[in-house]
């Protein structure tokens, strides 16, 4: 054993996490090199890391030195100790604003069949394909796990990897291991946000048992699981631009996917039941509006697929601007607040859009201002000296 790392024992009896500075230290108490001493640590032991700059020296130790555990207390169920709490598995509840639509019917049947039958589902944001599967879990009260992919998602957030909790390194299952363990739907949110770190996860869409490579423990998958992933491309990246982070997948990573969904959005008729639920729900029931809403948005889309604009509202968009309707009680000013993301030549196409849709309604970039928003600019105008001339604009 290095003559550091024994002093560190010698003075810390029963202690096994040194941070780099103790290290550093002890080596230099005893006229040896720092460097080496750290050296001999974090690369030819592979010392464990707890924490950033903290290791852990339980495999340098003695064994007549080594902590004593409790004999009931076996290598796995101290691994496991941060995997007995599942709240990441769970059964969804059922949503009142669920309208059945598109692959509804198709996720039922995969899902109630229990087999292992990977699941890929395309389609433009906010058109209700994360929704469905919860609403689907829902509905057959399977547990289900939902994973959201980033960029910077890797191994230890879909696996698992070491933590420390309560003073003591564990390993933590990640929910992918939860989800196999439970026959829970996995959940695979924006796949094609991810980048090859999700290749990990081949292993995973073949049904097939994983091994944990950090604890060389095996998981079984139980009967009933199953991988359904969401994404807005096919995994070819996003030609148009839309979708600057979708990357291009592993095409032998897609091929692990039996099937691919295309989901689209709902009929007219489909969409309009959507708003008025959420006009339930927001307790602001106005059935021409509603439709006003849907037919608004239908003729965007026609517009987009047509290529002549380039951006599209989205059924999650209209279920916001119900909602910004039942706060400011206006309409105008709710679909004003909620196409204000986007550019000024998109905001002015969709608006020229709207009026055709109903010519009764004043362009909703006029907002109208409340008795409120009137007194409040009368009263800074005249702190500046005057009362101005500025637009209505400048207070949506």
């Amino acid at each position: 054993m290095n003559k550091a790392i024994e002093k560190l024992m010698n003075d810390y009896p029963g202690k096994v996490h040194f941070t780099t500075t103790q290290i550093k230290k002890a080596a230099s108490d005893i006229g040896e090199n720092p460097r080496s001493a750290y050296t001999f640590v974090k690369y030819r032991q592979n010392c464990p890391v707890v924490t950033r700059g903290t290791y852990d020296l339980t495999s340098l130790m003695p064994k007549s030195a080594a902590p004593k555990k409790d004999p009931e207390m076996s290598y796995q169920s101290t691994t496991a100790v941060a995997s007995v709490s599942n709240d990441e598995v769970f059964v969804p509840a059922y949503d009142k604003t669920f309208v059945p639509w598109g692959n509804f019917t198709e996720l039922l049947k995969i899902i109630k069949s229990e087999m292992f039958y990977p699941t890929y589902i395309s389609g433009l944001s906010g058109n209700g394909k994360t929704f469905m599967i919860e609403q689907a879990c829902a509905k057959l009260k399977r547990e289900y796990v939902r994973v959201q992919i980033s960029p910077e998602t890797d191994e230890d957030d879909l696996i698992g990897g070491f933590r420390l909790i309560k003073g003591e390194t564990v390993f933590q299952k990640g929910p992918v291991i939860k989800a196999m363990e439970a026959g829970a739907i996995l959940m695979i949110d924006e796949i094609d946000r991810g980048t090859n770190k999700v290749m990990c996860l081949q292993g995973v869409l073949e049904g097939k048992p994983v091994l944990i490579k950090k604890t060389g423990e095996v998981i079984e998958p139980k009967e009933g699981f199953n991988v359904i992933a969401t994404a807005n491309t096919k995994g070819k990246g996003s030609e148009d631009g839309r979708y600057s982070a979708a990357t291009i997948i592993d095409d032998a990573f897609l091929e692990r996917f039996t099937i691919t969904l295309e989901q689209t959005f709902p009929t007219i008729k489909t969409e309009e039941k959507i708003v008025m639920k959420h006009m339930k729900k927001f307790e602001k029931i106005d059935e021409e509006f509603s439709k006003l809403l849907v037919g608004w948005a239908d003729a965007i889309r026609k517009t987009f697929y047509d290529e002549g604009i380039d951006e599209v509202i989205s059924t999650r968009r209209l279920c916001h601007i119900v909602q910004t309707y039942s706060i400011f009680n206006k309409r105008d000013k709710a679909i004003a607040l909620c196409v204000n993301r986007f550019d000024e030549d998109t905001k002015a196409a969709f608006i020229d859009l709207y009026e055709k849709v109903d010519a009764t309604i004043n362009a909703p970039s006029e907002v109208e201002l409340t008795d409120e928003e009137a007194m409040l600019r009368e009263s800074m105008m005249e702190d500046e000296g005057g009362i101005g001339t500025s637009s209505s604009e400048d207070w949506s």
